[in-house]
């Protein structure tokens, strides 16, 4: 019995001990909630629909009675009975609401949030920490970082103070304030998961990932390290639910800064521009094109007369270095290359069939539309025999050829074997093969027959209007 009282004191006080220790390696986040909170402000977007007339269909399980009717018909929700728009009843606009987060950055009342915050926005409404609300004009807002500057009529404001992103270490803990579901000044923390991610279609900002707990209303709001600075915005979460499920991801606080100056000074973003598609460097890539490693940004495609064209870049070089900034990834060249000045003459080092390279590019201002579209079209199939990867190939007609600019092309009408579990598919126009441009359909296969079986191959892949290397392995036989 004694033996047993001590060996339960002692596990206590093991336990109390290491509770203590445990929150004592804890950080205290109180002081930063009480000091900053004042800077994060509530942002509510008012937008006009417009509600088209249809029948209502009705959702499974739902009553089809009077009372359901009333519901709607009281409440007056678009496209519903008795709803604006609903059976019976014309097309009408109507007003939506949604909410987002905000911090000022200066005193006279200069505020960053989303793009997509106050995208589209008839209104918007910034509500401070003291309960005061102010209409908000929007500055200007650039889609491709997902920064917003928004302006109120107030002085004497509490303003956030910045730190540097590039300072933040990898299990770091941050925290961030702002109005999940309309819930105001609300606190969560968690770490920083990693740092310099890409995203798809997001490939200007090198974001910090985190595990705060960020919801819908978080938006815009700021993401703090524990000296109270703020290090990045929030912006993006992955999730299938809706809901935090730990992976969010954050605009670091420098790109935001830059965006926001040229949006407070000019109202819009200007952006260095090169004219290339680009891609990742895989393993199987860099060994077709007899690299030692994957670091750089393979130009997949150079548009005509633009910046790289005129500067000498050619599909298939490998830029391992842009204005003296190493490029080790791809994702490394568009940031590069955004934030550098159009007009300026930048040196550019690229690999070429093995050889390094100097080239100096003078660069353009990023165009605001896409360029036009460049389509295979749909070529009649031809009475050939499949080749060694296991393509049907026919040459473009002179037609597509034009659209190709003047390049030549193999259509892909069939790809079987090895070439289809590579990725090739029927309607992709060859248009080079490692680092030679297609002059033919039997001059591609006498280059095919002559690697040897296993060897890995780079195929230039014309696909829609976008171009890419696609890693192919030799096959032993047709």
């Amino acid at each position: 019995m004694i033996r047993s009282w001590i060996a339960a004191i002692t596990f206590g006080l093991m336990s109390v001990s290491y509770e203590h220790a445990y929150a004592k390696d804890l950080p205290d986040f109180t002081e930063l909630a009480e000091k900053h909170g004042a800077e994060v402000v509530n942002i509510s977007v008012t937008q006009s629909m417009h509600a088209e007339a249809a029948p209502f269909q009705g959702f499974p399980g739902m009553p089809d009675d009077d009372q359901m009717q009333e519901f709607f018909k009281r409440f007056g929700i678009p496209g519903f009975p008795g709803g604006p728009g609903g059976p019976g009843q014309p097309p009408a606009d109507y007003k939506t609401q949604s909410l987002g987060s905000g911090f000022i950055i200066s005193s006279d009342g200069y505020i960053l949030t989303n793009a997509h915050v106050v995208n589209e926005a008839d209104e918007v409404i910034v509500k401070l920490f003291d309960k005061r609300e102010f209409k908000a004009k929007i500055i200007g807002a650039d889609k491709r970082t997902d920064v917003a500057l928004v302006k109120i009529e107030a002085t004497g404001l509490p303003k956030a103070t910045f730190g540097d992103p590039t300072k933040l270490k990898v299990g770091e803990w941050v925290a961030a304030i702002g109005s999940p579901f309309g819930l105001e000044n609300t606190m969560t923390a968690g770490i920083v998961s990693a740092k310099g991610r890409a995203l798809p279609q997001e490939n200007f900002v090198p974001f910090i990932q985190t595990d705060v707990a960020i919801n819908p209303g978080n938006s815009g709001g700021p993401l703090y390290n524990l000296a109270g600075e703020v290090v990045g915005i929030n912006s993006q979460i992955y999730s299938r639910t809706g809901g935090s499920v730990g992976l969010s991801f954050a605009i670091p606080i420098d790109v935001a800064i830059d965006v926001s100056n040229q949006l407070k000074a000019t109202g819009k973003i200007t952006r260095g521009w090169l004219g290339i598609a680009i891609q990742e460097i895989t393993k199987e890539l860099a060994e077709s094109f007899g690299m030692k490693n994957t670091n750089g940004a393979l130009v997949a495609g150079v548009e005509k007369n633009g910046p790289a064209d005129k500067g000498g870049l050619e599909p298939g070089d490998v830029i391992i270095k842009f204005d003296g900034k190493p490029i080790i990834t791809s994702g490394d060249l568009p940031r590069a290359v955004g934030a550098t000045k159009p007009g300026k003459i930048a040196a550019v080092e690229v690999m070429r069939k093995g050889s390094s390279k100097m080239l100096n590019i003078g660069i353009g201002e990023m165009p605001n539309e896409a360029v036009a579209e460049v389509a295979p079209g749909k070529p009649v199939p031809p009475k050939v025999e499949v080749n060694r990867l296991g393509l049907t190939l026919k040459e473009v007609t002179p037609q597509q050829r034009k659209k190709l600019g003047s390049k030549n092309g193999l259509v892909v009408i069939e790809a079987v074997g090895t070439v289809a579990q590579a990725g090739i598919r029927r309607g992709d126009v060859i248009l080079g093969l490692n680092n030679t441009e297609v002059q033919s359909l039997e001059q591609f296969n006498k280059q095919v027959a002559n690697f040897a079986a296993g060897k890995t191959i780079a195929l230039l892949v014309l696909r829609g209007d976008a171009t890419l290397y696609v890693p192919v392995k030799v096959p032993t036989s047709k």
